[in-house]
């Protein structure tokens, strides 16, 4: 087996780890065995198991956004508001198959504070996901856009965190339309 194939294998069961197990379960040993693939291939390949989740969740995350692009490809591109408004529909709407994703994400979150690995990885992750969610959005190819789409992302990050939190705390549909209208209302009156 290559050590690309390898590699790729333990990403893939990572992820099949991911979706249905707790994060205090996801073991080098359950990964291993999952993947098919030798446990010190995991050392070998991502430096420890914390980064292969890492690697595993950003993986997860991309594809994700390549499914919401799917979703939204339909859409001009110059009709931002209305690629926001499906993207969040369509966010809301897959958000709980991507609940182990999720959960993942936030404790990668807070081991970055703590390894540098890991936040290397998820800066990373961040740096690419910005110009592919402020093109998905029609947000603009500059500094401006690219801003706007970590804004987006945040939005996004942080109302999936707090419903992890308590599935009450969602933002959705006719109620997530309703924030942004008096988001922007507010905005607009303080730039005025």
């Amino acid at each position: 087996m290559s050590q690309r194939s390898n590699r790729s294998n333990l990403i893939e069961g990572t992820l099949r780890c991911l979706e249905r197990l707790p994060p205090e379960r996801i073991t080098a040993r359950v990964i291993a065995e999952e993947s098919g693939a030798n446990l010190a291939s995991i050392t070998y390949h991502f430096g420890s198991k914390d980064e292969l989740v890492t690697a595993a969740v950003i993986e997860g995350l991309d594809r994700w956004l390549a499914e919401l692009a799917r979703g939204l490809g339909e859409l001009p591109t110059e009709l931002p508001a209305l690629r926001f408004g499906h993207a969040a529909q369509a966010v809301e709407a897959s958000r709980r198959q991507h609940t182990g994703l999720a959960k993942n994400f936030v404790g990668a979150l807070a081991k970055a504070q703590h390894d540098p690995g890991i936040r290397r990885l998820l800066a990373t992750g961040f740096r690419r996901s910005r110009p592919a969610v402020a093109s998905l959005l029609g947000l603009g190819d500059d500094q401006a856009g690219e801003d706007a789409a970590g804004l987006a992302l945040a939005l996004f990050d942080g109302l999936l965190f707090q419903e992890l939190l308590d599935p009450g705390l969602a933002v959705s549909g006719d109620r997530m339309t309703r924030a942004q209208i008096r988001l922007r209302r507010v905005l607009a009156a303080r730039v005025e």
